[in-house]
């Protein structure tokens, strides 16, 4: 019985019936509509929280959920391709590309503080709702490519490696940081607002850094999954680090 109800929810959530911030009707209406006692329901409720549908709190009727969208860590997925798996239209609002001194970004790219790199700000969308915010920063050999091309129109990714700088060795790092002044504005959320920093080192072919990004996503639209073979022989599964 729970596995029909849940069936009729999901249903109902999957055609925009039930829509994120709404309440899924009471144990008590469920339980009349279907005939049945509060059981099957709360075993219904619970599989449509365990798939992240819904949420329920004490007191209140369990409200429907926006979806987040997923995306893998241990593989680079242009942002533009990952939007389009999911079934999204993705979006790019260029704010900068310019030409700058290294200064503290020398030691990410391995360069010196004085050599030039190029820089880039682009806020991501998707199906025009602001959800990521792009810093990058790129050697001056592979960046001078970007200022031949609609940043706003393009993967730049897959057109880095259309014209010889494709990734072949990345580093990811995940943490979290309060939204500062450029976020919030952009991301049109509080300032201090925490979100999510997905931290990049992409490498050519050679093994040389030609990119170094920074990408600020909106915790509530996008959540990172990690795949894994096992667990590791020293027992180890994250990595500590000080500061």
């Amino acid at each position: 019985m729970y596995t029909q109800i849940a069936d009729e929810l999901r249903q109902q959530i999957a055609a925009g019936v039930l829509r994120p911030g709404d309440d899924v009707p009471t144990e008590a209406e469920l339980a009349e509509r279907w005939s049945t006692s509060r059981g099957p329901i709360r075993n219904a409720l619970a599989a449509l929280r365990g798939e992240g549908l819904i949420e329920t709190s004490r007191g209140r009727p369990a409200r429907v959920v926006a979806r987040k969208a997923n995306q893998a860590v241990d593989v680079s997925v242009p942002f533009t391709r990952w939007a389009r798996d999911l079934g999204v239209t993705p979006g790019a609002q260029t704010q900068e590309l310019s030409l700058r001194k290294a200064g503290s970004k020398a030691e990410l790219l391995g360069v010196s503080p004085d050599d030039t790199i190029v820089s880039v700000v682009r806020l991501r969308l998707l199906d025009g709702r602001p959800t990521m915010l792009e810093r990058l920063f790129y050697t001056e050999v592979a960046g001078r490519r970007l200022f031949e091309v609609d940043l706003d129109a393009v993967s730049i990714t897959e057109y880095l490696a259309s014209v010889g700088h494709p990734i072949v060795g990345l580093q990811h790092v995940i943490d979290a940081v309060a939204a500062d002044e450029q976020d919030a504005a952009l991301l049109r959320v509080p300032q201090g607002t925490p979100i999510l920093r997905l931290s990049r080192i992409s490498r050519d072919a050679e093994g040389r850094i030609f990119e170094a990004s920074e990408d600020r996503y909106l915790s509530e639209v996008v959540r990172f999954t990690v795949a894994a073979s096992g667990i590791s022989t020293d027992g180890h599964y994250m990595r500590a680090v000080g500061g």
